[in-house]
């Protein structure tokens, strides 16, 4: 099977884990301060604090934002976990539709800040690409609430020469092990607002309230610190697979556009068909990992208040993702691209 995820590790860990166990200092230690230094460093913003998971990142910047009882607004494309954070940080959230590129309708979001006042939006960069920043800060502005960016598919991805993570007043990652970065378990609060800074610092030390140890330990901090030296590298061979899937998909299915000014990273290679299901399972037939990211709106699975969801609702019954990682080799590139192609020519004609 060609796996659609398949994060690999070198002698290189293996050494810094041997280090850790020698050194007996297997939390808390220097790995975790040099992992945040340097993720803050990669993104260009003054603090990251890593916590166990994205999740997490993303449910302590919410409570530092303080959106209890407040509305926040949330795509109706992604993993359940965007919604998760901001029900368990006492959010309300209000979800609504996805643009061309599968990231947070901007028009829909103007007429929910008129309509709700929200104190948050939180696009998300989903599949690897970033939402449509310019137009949602511009928003942010105008009606006075803050951006809070879900960045757990796109470590090194760009918006018009800035890091995703970097463009918002904060954001949350992931280093699942699926991730472009992956850790095994983890995730990173970062922000450039001093400010709020302070805020996620008191809910990720004991004292000021109750609070849940969040920490990760230095075996992840080791790993994520040696995967970062190399993400650029890995994210331009996503990039190179991706550009030899758009030169021979492109009129047999909707290949995923990449938005102007943007850097797609490709954590998913994400296509579109009308009988996706059946290309899914021409592909598993001959060995290749396909699966649907994802089978819900997030509305569905937490009844939550929406907006129409027009574009979400038909993108939903057609997409699926096909390996994209970086440890393909051309050869198995090739098949993939000989596979979906008999799948479309002949499976749907």
């Amino acid at each position: 099977m060609i796996r659609i995820i398949e994060p690999r590790f070198s002698e290189e860990e293996k050494l810094a884990i041997n280090g850790i166990l020698e050194s007996h200092q297997i939390t808390r230690g220097e790995w975790t301060k040099r992992f945040e230094e340097e993720f803050a460093r990669y993104l260009g913003v003054k603090h990251a604090f890593t916590v166990c998971s994205g999740t997490v990142a993303l449910f302590i910047a919410l409570k530092a934002i303080g959106v209890e009882g407040k509305k926040v607004v949330v795509p109706a494309m992604s993993f359940m976990a965007t919604i998760d954070a901001v029900l368990l940080a006492g959010g309300i959230p209000i979800v609504i539709d996805v643009d061309e590129y599968y990231t947070m309708d901007v028009s829909q979001l103007e007429h929910v800040a008129k309509r709700y006042k929200p104190v948050v939006a939180l696009p998300v960069h989903l599949y690897g690409q970033t939402a449509n920043m310019e137009d949602i800060l511009y928003l942010s502005e105008r009606y006075g609430f803050l951006v809070l960016e879900d960045a757990a598919q796109a470590h090194g991805a760009e918006y018009k020469g800035k890091k995703a993570g970097a463009l918002g007043h904060i954001s949350a990652f992931s280093f699942y092990a699926s991730k472009n970065v992956p850790m095994g378990e983890g995730g990173v609060i970062a922000t450039d607002d001093d400010a709020l800074a302070k805020q996620v610092k008191k809910w990720i030390d004991f004292g000021d309230h109750p609070a849940f140890n969040v920490r990760i330990t230095e075996f992840q901090a080791a790993i994520g610190s040696i995967q970062l030296k190399y993400l650029d590298e890995k994210n331009r061979r996503r990039r190179q697979i991706a550009k030899r899937y758009e030169e021979h998909f492109n009129g047999h299915l909707t290949t995923p556009s990449e938005r102007e000014g943007a850097y797609h990273v490709y954590h998913l290679y994400t296509l579109r068909h009308t009988q996706r299901d059946r290309i899914i399972q021409h592909l598993k037939d001959r060995g290749i990992d396909a699966r649907i990211y994802y089978t819900y709106l997030l509305n569905e699975i937490r009844d939550a208040e929406h907006m129409p969801l027009e574009r979400a609702t038909r993108f939903k019954k057609e997409v699926f993702s096909i390996p994209v990682h970086p440890y393909l080799t051309d050869d198995e590139v090739d098949y993939i691209i000989e596979s979906v192609l008999s799948a479309a020519q002949v499976l749907i004609t």
